[in-house]
């Protein structure tokens, strides 16, 4: 669903999932319901949320954000597990959107190995942020220069077990 079709009732049962999930898998959900209701007043039409019904009842969802060029997945949720329910909502019915719209790519959020086998590839995010306190500040920065590298190595690692091809040579020992 998009734009005017999201209604309240859709954001109460999206956030009772987002809730539960983050519960029990994060700790610390730190979106609000009021969020949810004001982002679908303000940017209605920059908005995909995916929902799953069993027996007549939402059970799960995926929140998503409509950019120029791409689909952006947000935040996931379901208070039922099923096999592969994660992989429809989240990935599967994304991908479709962004087909269907003619978005160049969907950006499934960070995180996650198990992403390679469906075909996302690693890549670079990136993030901007003050810290006031100088000490902290040089703490986090040297943190992170050793994250730096580590990411690199993983992309790479990753990279190296794609999906898809690598070059027209891949190409000829498969035939």
């Amino acid at each position: 669903m998009t734009g005017k079709d999201i209604t309240e009732d859709h954001w109460d049962a999206f956030f009772t999932f987002y809730i539960d999930t983050g519960n029990r898998k994060w700790g610390s959900p730190y979106l609000t319901r009021t969020f949810f209701s004001l982002i679908g007043e303000r940017m209605p039409e920059d908005i995909l949320l995916v929902m799953a019904k069993r027996d007549g009842h939402y059970i799960a969802g995926a929140f998503n954000l409509i950019g120029s060029d791409a689909l952006y997945g947000r935040n996931w949720g379901a208070i039922e597990h099923h096999p592969f329910l994660h992989f429809e909502c989240c990935y599967y019915q994304a991908i479709d959107f962004a087909i269907k719209c003619g978005l160049a790519r969907v950006e499934a959020g960070a995180q996650g190995e198990h992403k390679l086998a469906r075909g996302y590839l690693p890549v670079h995010t990136y993030s901007a942020h003050w810290i006031a306190n100088a000490s902290f500040r040089r703490a986090v920065e040297d943190y992170l220069e050793g994250e730096r590298r580590y990411v690199e190595e993983g992309i790479e690692v990753l990279g190296e077990h794609s999906p898809f091809r690598h070059s027209a040579q891949d190409s000829s020992e498969t035939e």
